[in-house]
């Protein structure tokens, strides 16, 4: 019995490896038959294979059934939110692999493929997909690899869907956060040419010709920002800052005085109209504004900042306005109003900075500000501990 035993294993053994061989004509049968998934476990084989591998065919084969995984899977993607993408590297192992097709064979074709040269004109869409997923995840050399070949479809040919800039916009952001910033400004500036309208595109833009104190072509971002971009408050709020910029305050009001503050309702929206009014010291509408921030994300370090930076410098107004009352009537019941605005400002600054201090702690200049508020209050216990963070971060 046991000779017997062995004896089925073996044949067991035999059919699984005949069963595994690797075989174009199946690979190519599953994909005539539209069975990917199998297409795809056989051309693996053949990839993996010494001598098919060496096949243009081979490689051909693969970039088309890739090419159709990836179609079929972000066609899924479209319909349904949730659909789990089985094959998330299937665009770029399509792109490989039809360059691996033509530099074997720049002929090579099959029946019922698209051929090499047809299919990297069409895989740009997926890669966008693809590296923007890589960015989601913070894989930011994955995204940059697979945006850059994505680039290169996207520019092989005319378009058949102009992509407004996506793909050079997503590039060069991910260039950005690996602090590469060689092409950052080329690619932004090809989004734009490529039709973008992301705000983000041409804030970038704007601050690197400020940068550069290139006032032509910052006053031409600006310009194309107007014809461009479908929100008002987001050219407008450009425009804002050219002015600030430029040195032309009194524009600069007059178009703040323009938006709508109650038509703010992103949380960018509210901090990046607030910062003009901090800009401006009209603490008390930025104040306003960052309640409004702050309500929607609790949570958010820039906004609790801020709000510290407005609260401690109202503090330091109504503490002006308390010292001149008393200087020119001791007796104004205004000097108390005052007194007490000015402590309840400082004390909100406190919480405001304490609570954007723990959650991202180390900040210097917000410690630093601490620091004077704890004095200013007298909490010595308080002003140990920071002391002791200040030391430790300046010793560093």
């Amino acid at each position: 019995m046991k000779k017997i035993f062995l004896f089925f294993v073996c044949l067991a053994v035999i059919f699984s490896s005949y069963a595994q061989k690797p075989s174009l004509t199946k690979a190519y049968n599953n994909f005539y038959d539209k069975e990917y998934d199998k297409a795809k476990v056989q051309i693996d084989l053949c990839a993996a294979d010494d001598k098919l591998s060496e096949k243009a065919q081979t490689w051909l084969y693969k970039g088309n059934i890739e090419f159709l995984l990836a179609n079929r899977e972000y066609s899924e993607r479209q319909k349904n939110d949730n659909y789990q993408i089985l094959y998330p590297n299937a665009p770029e192992d399509a792109f490989d692999a039809f360059n691996r097709a033509l530099s074997l064979n720049p002929k090579v074709e099959a029946l019922d493929m698209m051929s090499a040269q047809e299919a990297l004109k069409q895989l740009y869409p997926y890669l966008l997909i693809s590296g923007v997923s890589q960015i989601i995840d913070k894989d930011y050399l994955a995204a940059k690899r697979i945006l850059l070949k994505g680039i290169e479809s996207y520019e092989m040919d005319t378009p058949q869907y102009p992509m407004k800039g996506d793909l050079y916009y997503y590039y060069a952001y991910t260039l950005e956060m690996l602090g590469d910033t060689t092409d950052v400004i080329k690619n932004y500036s090809k989004a734009l040419d490529d039709g973008s309208q992301n705000p983000y595109v041409f804030g970038k833009l704007l601050d690197y010709f400020k940068s550069k104190n290139d006032k032509y072509n910052a006053q031409k971002i600006i310009q194309s920002a107007k014809e461009s971009l479908s929100n008002d408050l987001n050219s407008k709020m450009l425009e804002i800052d050219y002015a600030f910029w430029s040195g032309d305050s009194t524009n600069a009001s007059l178009l703040l005085k323009q938006i709508e503050v109650y038509s703010l309702k992103t949380v960018d929206e509210l901090v990046n109209v607030a910062n003009f009014y901090i800009k401006e010291k009209n603490y008390e509408e930025a104040d306003k504004l960052l309640k409004r921030a702050v309500s929607i994300e609790p949570n958010n370090f820039v906004v609790l900042y801020n709000l510290g930076v407005c609260n401690y410098s109202l503090s330091e107004k109504f503490f002006d306005i308390q010292n001149q009352l008393s200087i020119k009537d001791p007796n104004n019941p205004e000097i108390n109003k005052s007194k007490k605005l000015s402590i309840d400002y400082l004390q909100n600054a406190a919480e405001y900075f304490e609570k954007a201090n723990s959650l991202q702690s180390g900040d210097l200049n917000l410690l630093q500000t601490l620091r004077s508020i704890y004095v200013k209050q007298q909490l010595k216990d308080k002003i140990q501990i920071i002391e002791s963070q200040i030391n430790s971060i300046e010793k560093k």
